[in-house]
């Protein structure tokens, strides 16, 4: 019999077309599945540890060698796509993750299960730019902004709604099943991309030397950082000879391979794409927003936690708003860039949103409701959906289809970079800004004040119809007032985050006239 595909319309490519929406599905499904396997496991790390016989702090290396893997491998993923072709890769990424997945669920051990993270985190860095970048060419310039709503759906909601998986699944059934429902999805997402995706002509398998001192560079670079980021609130920071010793690894590592990459024939990052003002600057608020999402999505949780007494379950469910605002959204965005709208003032008031509802979490007090929660993050996740889809199509506009897998890997990476520095910050804001507002509010509070004096004698009243002694009532009065005190200093902590984080997104809105308008127009190889 004749094959179907022959009488088929051919791509320029020489492929059969396909409907890019088919594509996009295909290519969708494996970028959630990386982007929530970095967040669905940090609800479980206490069952973990204590179901392997190992301390929390031991389990954290689950969640740490995943992503040193994972930054290791995106920015080298363009290069490996023209080694191995970007079907082939994508598929090879899809079959070792949903592999060590499973292998995940069944290890039984630690450091058995951080091995298969390691080889997660490493075939999961290919994802995210292949997928990117196979949309950005799939689809004409005048419907990017849609394919990047769909793909942005996915981006922004698998964070949010990772903890909230994880939480129930843990609780439910075992933490083992925070790995074993990855098995569907990679299976799904192996057919449709075998299915349905094919290579553009311009990548040449097998093409191109490897450059091992760059890839060496970057291993060593990339890991120093990225265990100093995740280690450095535990270990004191510079107060800590190890954190100082990486510190120092880290910024020799990738001063040296930028040098390298800058001067060597076959580089595996071509860094000159730099040279473009409007990508240079859209990788900056990539970075910033990355910072920025990921630090205030790691203390919010805390907040509702230590401050208002949510379950881990309750506080994954109610963050999980900001996701329904960007589902809600992103396909407006997305209609309204394929109008023409101008997607920098879309940005623009993406920004300015997410910074508004920021500013209304560092309003929050003891007192807040679930309301009270509910709103501002809605509204966040709404300015999410106007930042994220205008941010990379203007940012990927200027760049050449030969240089998008190197772009967006690059793209992706400073993403993933800047919510390691926004999670580490964050965290260390918090211990911090504590120490000071107790320090201060201990200033402050005197014995000898009428207020205070009051407070302490109906507390200690109140100890003493309980049946405790004069004596004893006393010393319950002193540290619940000392409680209240600390617990005064610990809200005050979060508020400082949250207002910086809004403040931040603020200052980002004049950058974005840096970058240029897209141009509609532009040809754009289709597969």
């Amino acid at each position: 019999m004749p094959d179907s595909s022959s009488s088929a319309p051919l791509s320029p490519h020489g492929h059969p077309r396909v409907n890019p929406w088919i594509v996009a599905t295909a290519v969708m499904l494996s970028t959630f599945l990386e982007v929530l396997d970095t967040s669905v496991v940090n609800v479980s790390l206490p069952h973990i540890a204590g179901s392997l016989s190992a301390t929390v702090d031991e389990a954290t290396w689950v969640l740490t060698s995943y992503l040193v893997a994972n930054a290791i491998v995106l920015p080298i993923t363009g290069w490996l796509a023209n080694q191995f072709g970007r079907k082939r890769l994508l598929m090879i990424a899809v079959s070792l993750f949903t592999l060590a997945s499973f292998l995940c669920g069944i290890a039984p051990t630690l450091p058995l299960l951080i091995t298969f993270r390691i080889i997660q985190g490493a075939s999961g860095g290919c994802l995210q730019p292949i997928s990117q970048a196979v949309l950005l060419e799939t689809f004409p310039p005048d419907q990017r902004g849609k394919a990047m709503a769909f793909w942005g759906m996915g981006i922004v909601v698998a964070p949010i709604l990772g903890p909230t998986l994880g939480g129930w699944l843990t609780y439910a059934y075992s933490w083992r099943w925070v790995f074993y429902i990855n098995l569907p999805i990679g299976i799904a997402s192996l057919i449709m991309t075998q299915l349905y995706l094919f290579d553009p002509s311009y990548i040449k398998p097998g093409k191109g030397k490897v450059d091992f001192w760059g890839l060496g560079l970057l291993a060593v670079g990339i890991s120093a950082m990225q265990i100093m980021l995740d280690r450095g609130q535990e270990d004191d920071w510079f107060g800590s000879h190890f954190i100082i010793l990486l510190a120092i690894v880290a910024v020799g590592g990738l001063v040296a391979f930028v040098i390298r990459e800058l001067w060597a024939r076959d580089p595996i990052v071509h860094l000159r794409v730099f040279k473009n003002r409007t990508y240079a600057t859209g990788v900056l608020l990539m970075t910033l927003l990355g910072f920025i999402l990921y630090g205030s999505l790691v203390i919010l949780p805390l907040f509702l936690q230590t401050l208002l007494n949510y379950t881990s379950l309750a506080a994954g469910i109610w963050t999980s708003p900001r996701g329904l605002g960007s589902l809600i959204f992103m396909p407006i965005t997305g209609i309204l860039l394929s109008r023409r709208w101008d997607a920098r003032r879309l940005l623009a008031v993406g920004f300015i949103t997410a910074g508004g509802a920021l500013y209304a979490f560092s309003l929050f007090n003891l007192n807040s409701g679930t309301w009270n929660i509910f709103w501002p993050q809605l509204i966040q996740g709404a300015g999410m959906a106007f930042v994220f889809v205008p941010l990379t199509t203007v940012t990927m506009d200027p760049v050449p289809n030969h240089e998008m897998g190197n772009a967006t890997s690059l793209f992706n990476l400073m993403r993933n970079l800047g919510g390691s520095m926004g999670i580490s910050f964050a965290t260390t804001l918090v211990a911090r800004r504590a120490q000071f507002h107790q320090q201060r509010l201990d200033a402050s509070l005197n014995v000898y004040s009428p207020r205070v004096r009051q407070a302490l004698q109906r507390t200690q009243l109140l100890a003493q119809h309980a049946g405790a002694s004069p004596s004893v009532a006393h010393g319950q009065a002193l540290a619940m007032l000392y409680g209240g005190l600390r617990q005064q200093a610990s809200l005050l902590s979060y508020l400082d985050g949250f207002y910086l984080f809004a403040i931040i997104f603020f200052c980002m809105v004049p950058l974005i006239w840096l970058m240029h308008r897209p141009k509609a127009g532009r040809a754009v190889s289709a597969h």
